[in-house]
Order: C-alpha cells, then structure tokens, then sequence
C-alpha cells in the first residue's frame, strides 16, 4: 500500500494536468470524483482554479491570508458624520479607508441609515 497522502495542493497539481489537456471543469470535476471520491474538490474550486491557469497564474500553493478585514472605531465613524451627517457611504469608506459594507454595518449597528432619498 501506498505511502502518499492525498492533499489540495497535489489536487491543484492533477487540475494543471487536466488543463494542459483542455479539459472542462465539470470533466476534470468527474474525473476528480471517479479517483478521489469525497475528497475531490468541487466543481466550483475546479472551475476557480482552471480560471487562473487560463490567465496564466500556475502557483498552486494556499494563499496566505496576512491581512484581516480592517476595524475601526465608531468614534471616528461619528466624528465624520458630526462635520456632515448627509455624507454617503462611499465617502465615509474612503475617509476611513475600510470597505462600504463595514460603513454600512456599522451605520445600522448605531441605527443611522436611511434609505436614499429620504431625510
């Protein structure tokens, strides 16, 4: 019996192997299945990573996630909304360099939003 041990990143390396032979995602997918079993990866990773073989990126090892999604405070939320309560969620965004989703969350944690066109 053998010693290997199956991992994604070896799975990463068969998908080149299918790209290089112009397979499909859901043909690779099947194939992947008839092998692996439960342990093959899902179509939808088979169809993410062809995708960037297709442009070109053959790095197959796990990214590092080194950044976390930023926080801030909601005193500097405030102190913006103090100078100009009517200011828009993408500039509040900008101002504090965080994602408009974050400006939006925090805005319906404190109950501030409003819908668009309404004072």
């Amino acid at each position: 019996m053998s010693d290997f041990v199956q991992n994604d990143r070896h799975l990463r390396e068969v998908l080149i192997f299918f790209f290089d032979s112009k397979k499909t995602a859901t043909s690779a997918h099947r194939e992947l299945r008839k092998v692996y079993g439960d342990a093959a990866l899902s179509d939808t990773t088979c169809r993410d990573w062809l995708r960037r073989f297709k442009d070109g990126v053959f790095d197959v090892d796990d990214r590092l996630h080194e950044r976390k999604p930023k926080t801030f405070e909601d005193t500097g939320l405030e102190a913006l909304l103090d100078e100009d309560p009517y200011q828009a969620q993408p500039e509040l965004s900008s101002a504090l360099v965080v994602t408009r989703q974050a400006i939006f969350k925090r805005l319906r944690a404190l109950e501030m939003t409003q819908k668009q066109g309404t004072c």
